[in-house]
């Protein structure tokens, strides 16, 4: 999970037009990262979509 973590992060950073907050939990929901890596990457609980 590292791998997905590190290039998500680094996409989240780089690309915030395309990589917002929201779109980053698909990652979450497919088991890329992990709710506590989620926070991480963007500073922001992760609940899921309603």
């Amino acid at each position: 999970m590292t791998m997905w973590f590190n290039t998500i992060k680094k996409w989240y950073t780089m690309f915030p037009d395309l990589y917002s907050a929201e779109s980053i939990k698909v990652f979450v929901v497919a088991g890329y990262i992990t709710p506590q890596q989620y926070k991480e990457i963007t500073g922001i609980d992760y609940t899921p979509a309603a």
